[in-house]
């Protein structure tokens, strides 16, 4: 898998992550234990940290980005849908950002939110904890995400990191 230094910056992963040999990894950036990034997926920690929390899944196609005034935090048990961009914000835990959605420089998402798939939230926007964001740009639905909705798929992911890393194997060049 390709991890790269830039300069001084140099990616912390957890030995109980999983990286997939065609994600990139480069710079600041930091994974916690028993989160998982798979193919396609590229976190570039260049003007910022990127901090990844623990069983947090990033999914295929993926791109995680800093921005010189924000970093980009992602909280524990989170599911990072496919093809999904998020530069510069903060993801709270247990929240889901949809495949092929998009989260810009400054927004937070709150714990147990939900950003639907191909959503799109604006610069300095704030999702509460347990709401839906739907559409472009995205619309709020308050106290509409029931409690461990997530939970399901952070597991799923946690238990096929494991699978990857003892039964993954490359049969052709």
């Amino acid at each position: 898998m390709p991890i790269y230094a830039l300069g001084d910056l140099i990616p912390q992963i957890h030995e109980s992550a999983y990286v997939h040999p065609d994600a990139v990894i480069i710079g600041s950036v930091v994974i916690g234990p028993d989160s998982t990034v798979w193919p396609g997926a590229v976190l570039r920690g260049d003007t910022g940290v990127i901090t990844v929390g623990s069983r947090t899944n990033i999914q295929d196609g993926a791109v995680i980005h800093t921005h010189s005034k924000h970093v980009t935090t992602i909280g524990d048990d989170v599911v990072i849908g496919h093809n999904v961009h998020i530069e510069g914000a903060i993801i709270g835990n247990a929240s889901l950002i949809g495949s092929g959605s998009t989260v810009l420089q400054g927004s937070t998402i709150g714990f147990n939110a939900l950003v639907g798939a191909q959503a799109l939230v604006p610069p300095n926007t704030t999702i509460p904890d347990y709401a839906k964001a739907l559409g472009v740009p995205a619309k709020l639905i308050l106290n509409s995400v029931e409690p461990g909705f997530g939970s399901p798929n952070a597991q799923y992911y946690v238990a096929a990191g494991k699978k990857y890393a003892t039964e993954l194997r490359l049969i052709t060049d």
